[in-house]
């Protein structure tokens, strides 16, 4: 079976006959391990010439070998005729020589993607009391999709080259929780409190928020994404009552629309999930993933196949933080082996996958070994 044809099967009715094997949040990895992945500069990725952009995707798709890949909009035909290119030490300017525009955009650090390597959360000087007061730091609502002009446009290109240059494995690409999509224009402190103080404002927002994510999820699935990764963040600390109200009905809605677009869903809930799993699994997701039990909680491949029950896939969470980096070989095969058998048990529906990204010392040699035990024990067990 090809990778393709494996994840496929792990999202269908009667399960897969060999256990797919993946990374998740591959951009991060490849952040961090730029140079052990293509001989391409840094900048390689922000340049708007596509012979670039297919060849360092195809450095790293072919180096980390894993069964899916990203696919993603790239810069219309029109968009990447108008842009020259003034280099630096260490950052670059995209400069549109049809508006006048001007982008800088700095090398990227390892471990964070802050120049100045410091943790950051949005602040705001005021949080919104009014409609109005909302409506001026969303972001503005897309128009309706036009599937036939964004692929004319050229804006499907480099996703088309990768799919023909690597047809068995499976195209995806990321989108967010209407909710999570808060943190981005208020931060923490602002999504948190307007969940009390304005809760009718949240869901204005959430809504404005589905709207933004159907409409990039059609966007990659015109590129050719089969499978949708729905990530989510910091709601394990809000009550179960507010995720019911404040994520739960947005996250069906958009889980529907991606399954009306032909698409597969996949549902990762960062944190703890034990108080609402039921509410989790009520979103409908086609597939669910967590991290791996690395705060005051653990999260249990067993313990999830068992509440599942087949009702959906699961994604592995194989231990990036410890086990992955640091385990002797024996010792990840054993986990790699235990994970497997869990998933056989949740009726073959299972994806062998990390918990969470790679971390930044953890040698590009070693996610290749996590591919190889993993391959090996899913086409063997």
């Amino acid at each position: 079976m090809t990778g393709k044809e494996k994840i496929i099967g792990a999202f269908s009715k009667d399960g897969t006959k060999e256990i797919p094997v993946v990374i998740c949040y591959e951009r991060i990895f490849v952040r961090d391990h730029w140079r052990q992945l293509t001989n391409l500069p840094w900048y390689a990725c922000y340049l708007p010439d596509i012979d670039i952009q297919i060849k360092w995707n195809e450095d790293v798709i072919a180096n980390i070998n894993q069964n899916w890949f990203i696919v993603f909009p790239f810069d219309s035909r029109t968009e990447r005729e108008h842009v020259a290119v003034k280099f630096y030490q260490d950052s670059i300017v995209l400069i549109n020589t049809e508006k006048n525009t001007e982008r800088m955009i700095n090398r990227p650090k390892v471990a964070g993607w802050s120049v100045s390597g410091q943790g950051q959360s949005v602040k705001i000087d005021k949080i919104p009391e009014t409609q109005e007061e909302m409506e001026k730091i969303l972001p503005e609502k897309p128009e309706k999709f036009d599937r036939d002009d964004f692929i004319n446009q050229g804006y499907t290109d480099l996703a088309s080259a990768l799919i023909e240059k690597f047809p068995d494995k499976m195209p995806f690409a990321h989108v967010s929780s209407p909710l999570w999509r808060m943190y981005g224009i208020v931060g923490f402190e602002g999504m948190m409190t307007m969940m009390v103080t304005q809760p009718e404002l949240i869901q204005y927002a959430c809504e404005s928020f589905l709207d933004i994510e159907m409409y990039r999820a059609q966007q990659y699935i015109a590129c050719g994404a089969q499978v949708l990764w729905i990530e989510e963040c910091l709601t394990d600390m809000i009550s179960p009552a507010a995720f019911d109200t404040f994520n739960v009905p947005y996250l069906k809605k958009l889980i529907s629309f991606i399954r009306e677009c032909d698409g597969k869903s996949v549902y990762y809930y960062c944190g703890n999930p034990w108080d609402r799993m039921d509410k989790i699994l009520q979103a409908g997701a086609d597939a669910i993933a967590f991290e791996e039990g690395k705060k005051i909680f653990q999260i249990d491949i067993e313990k999830v196949v068992d509440i599942v029950d087949g009702k959906c896939t699961v994604f592995g969470n194989l231990d990036a933080i410890n086990v992955l980096p640091c385990a002797t070989e024996q010792q990840l095969k054993q986990e790699i082996e235990r994970q497997i058998k869990a998933g056989i048990k949740n009726k073959r529906k299972f994806v062998m996958s990390i918990g969470s990204p790679v971390t930044p010392e953890t040698p590009v040699e070693r996610v290749r070994l996590y591919w190889e035990i993993a391959r090996e024990i899913g086409t063997t067990i």
